[in-house]
């Protein structure tokens, strides 16, 4: 089970995760705007909700956490990646409301959610981005959820496809595929998701 404590430490982590590969990812950035700066917005939006989540108690209930988290990276969100990052974890936040702690099932449900979240905050979806690594991370998700595993195995297993969805994003956008690299956004999504797991 995935508890509020653990949610705490485990984004912190991820957290660092982005802010120490944010030269990596800004270097990707090449859609929609080659502006070089995907991986600092993203770390910085994250960083934004670590400083919540120092205060917080780690006797906190899940859904209590998943919120100040959420709310904080939306409050402190920069650049289009940022506030995708945001969306995210907000859908994921509202799958834990009411939760003290959660198992494969509710994680699988909260992913769908964050993966509607950000797909409807933008006007013209645009597969082989961001969206298309969140959309594949919560289908796989849905796809585990009857199995037999723990939540760390059942993260792993969701967070490995989010590598393979993630190498194939140059098949789908041809500027990517230009470039010779993988979407800088749905990489930074994988830095951030790899520090959770790595927790």
């Amino acid at each position: 089970m995935l508890t509020g404590k653990q949610f705490k430490r485990a984004f912190i982590s991820g957290a660092n995760n982005i802010l120490n590969h944010r030269k990596d990812v800004d270097a990707l950035n090449v859609f929609p705007v080659p502006d070089g700066d995907t991986g600092t917005n993203m770390s910085m939006t994250s960083s934004a909700a670590v400083r919540e989540l120092q205060v917080v108690s780690d006797d906190e209930d899940l859904s209590i956490v998943a919120a100040k988290t959420a709310a904080a990276l939306l409050r402190g969100a920069r650049g289009n990646s940022g506030v995708i990052l945001s969306l995210v974890f907000r859908g994921i936040s509202n799958g834990f409301k009411g939760k003290k702690e959660v198992g494969g099932k509710d994680l699988a449900a909260a992913l769908t959610l964050g993966k509607e979240s950000a797909y409807k905050a933008v006007m013209k979806p645009k597969e082989g981005t961001i969206l298309t690594v969140a959309k594949g991370m919560a289908d796989k998700a849905e796809e585990l959820v009857d199995e037999d595993m723990d939540v760390i195995a059942f993260c792993e297993a969701i967070v490995a496809y989010g590598y393979e969805v993630l190498s194939k994003t140059p098949d789908m956008l041809p500027v990517l595929k230009e470039a010779g690299v993988v979407d800088s956004g749905g990489q930074g999504l994988m830095e951030v998701l790899q520090g959770i797991v790595d927790a």
